[in-house]
């Protein structure tokens, strides 16, 4: 017997509570395999596809490409199971108690659930419902079921139901089968008289938002399912109270214009000034935000910067890429010798790899270097993480951070990949500029930043010459340790810039 089961948003594990549509990957109608990619969603994180645990029909869709949804939202329904009999010729309609062809059903179907066992077991689902960390089955191609197999009349609730393709789904009314209902468009908000039960909100963020700007959760009505109020609900409660604020605004200004005024010159008077641009904190700009404000309220940092003559470190590069034969190898880029010269630098400094755990009051001090990098992407700035960086080559540091960069232009690096970061490398002079004071990637210890390689006039060996001259700065928490620590370290990287032959004297 055919099963209707309904796909929640499941937890994306690194402290994440919601994720906004990206972009369908499935139509109501198509026939979806069991770990199947559905939706391409985007956290705070990052952009990843969700694979549903089902395979079958789907039934119904839950919001809109953009609408932001909270952990445990309906995502999707579908309908599993094969059916019992022929296929009927024609669409089966509900009889008066619910039932197709006025038959009851044989027992009360269980409530769906996307991570209860036993729906798992009875839908053959697999159960991988995390996502950026890839399934247990490759995506199958989707078909879609024909038009005269499909009856798509839509219920009470708006999704659509599967008629001869799964003969026995139960459709919406059925006793024991909810279905929430879709919200494939935009739902206007409604205001509800005020109660003393409950209000239907699972959200923290939304009752956050609420009492921010004053929202009275009881008065809304939400569109999600059983009436939940999203974040959608609350923004259009905002935008709602705005634009009624601006208009009383503009009562008012005409109100109190001279009454003689012609109306060309009462507009000026009346109208009010353009609005200022609203833009939201929200997905990788809003986790990105919240990082940085918790570095400055929590950490006590300090910058120090050094000159430094980059000109045997540029003519080294040009050395081994010009290196011809069979031990040649890739390229090598300029951050990938930096970033060879910051694990050296930690190695002798291990002050500077570490994080402070402010409940314990202690400096930890961490065994490896996982070696971050900033990047700047069309979805804002991005920090992957490279593994290991302290067991690695120049020439494996430049290969892992072409490809960390590669995924981060495209979207598609995975929550694993942008955490865990123990020292972070960054690189603001591919913008243009000199120096700079960056702020401390948190909860790490220490940041590098490498302003442009330019010709500067240098003294070098007592004369003054054009050299190609850098600024490196230091920031780092005062808390881990002093100036004097962080001078060294500052002070190896310049000599390692300036003479290569430093660091390979200590490799």
């Amino acid at each position: 017997m055919a099963q209707v089961l309904e796909f929640k948003l499941p937890d994306l594990g690194e402290g994440l509570t919601e994720a906004e549509i990206v972009r369908w990957l499935v139509e109501v109608g198509d026939v979806v395999a069991i770990d199947q990619p559905v939706v391409e969603v985007e956290t705070a994180k990052a952009m990843v596809e969700v694979p549903c645990p089902y395979g079958g029909v789907v039934t119904a869709r839950f919001g809109e490409e953009g609408t932001e949804l909270p952990v445990g939202a309906p995502l999707l329904t579908v309908a599993v199971g094969a059916p019992e009999g022929p296929e009927t010729s024609g669409p089966v309609t509900p009889g008066p108690s619910g039932a197709r062809n006025g038959s009851a059903p044989s027992g009360p179907s269980s409530p769906s659930s996307s991570s209860g066992s036993s729906a798992t077991e009875s839908s053959g689902g697999s159960g991988n419902v995390l996502v950026g960390y890839g399934t247990g089955a490759p995506a199958a191609r989707r078909r879609r079921i024909r038009p005269d197999r499909l009856d798509r009349t839509p219920t009470r609730s708006g999704a659509l139901t599967v008629e001869a393709a799964v003969p026995e789904a139960p459709v919406s009314g059925a006793p024991g089968v909810p279905v929430p209902a879709a919200s494939s468009t935009a739902v206007p908000v409604s205001v509800a008289p005020v109660s003393d039960g409950p209000v239907p909100v699972v959200s923290p963020l939304v009752r956050r938002l609420a009492r921010q700007h004053d929202i009275e959760l009881r008065r809304l009505t939400g569109s999600g399912p059983d009436g939940l109020i999203l974040r959608a609900d609350v923004d259009r409660a905002i935008r709602q109270a705005e634009e009624a604020e601006a208009a009383k605004t503009r009562t008012a200004r005409a109100a109190a214009a001279p009454t003689g005024a012609s109306p060309a010159a009462a507009s000026p008077a009346a109208s009010a000034a353009p609005a200022a641009e609203r833009i939201p904190l929200r997905g990788v700009r809003g986790a990105v935000a919240d990082k940085l404000s918790r570095s400055r309220t929590e950490i006590p940092d300090a910058t120090c910067w050094v000159d430094a003559d980059a000109t045997e470190l540029m003519a080294v590069r040009a050395a081994m890429n010009a290196a011809t034969g069979p031990s040649a190898g890739p390229k090598v880029s300029v951050l990938a010798l930096l970033a060879r010269i910051c694990t050296a630098a930690l190695a002798r400094f291990p002050e500077l790899n570490s994080t402070v755990d402010t409940e314990a009051r202690e400096i930890v001090r961490l065994p490896g270097v996982h070696l971050g990098f900033a990047a700047q992407t069309e979805r804002g700035l991005v920090v992957p993480v490279v593994r290991d960086a302290h067991t690695r080559n120049a020439e494996s540091i430049g290969a892992e951070i072409a490809r960390l960069t590669e995924l981060a232009r495209t979207g598609k690096l995975s929550p694993a990949q942008l955490t865990g970061g123990t020292f972070t490398l960054n690189n603001y002079g591919v913008f243009g500029v000199d120096g700079s004071t960056p702020i401390i990637n948190h909860p790490e210890a220490a940041m590098l930043g490498v302003g442009r390689i330019m010709p500067k006039p240098w003294v070098h060996q007592g004369e003054l010459a054009v050299r190609q001259v850098v600024q490196l700065s230091l920031t780092f928490d005062h808390r881990v340790c002093d100036g004097g620590t962080a001078g060294g370290f500052l002070r190896y990287v310049a000599d390692c810039v300036e003479q290569p032959a430093v660091l390979l004297r200590t490799l």
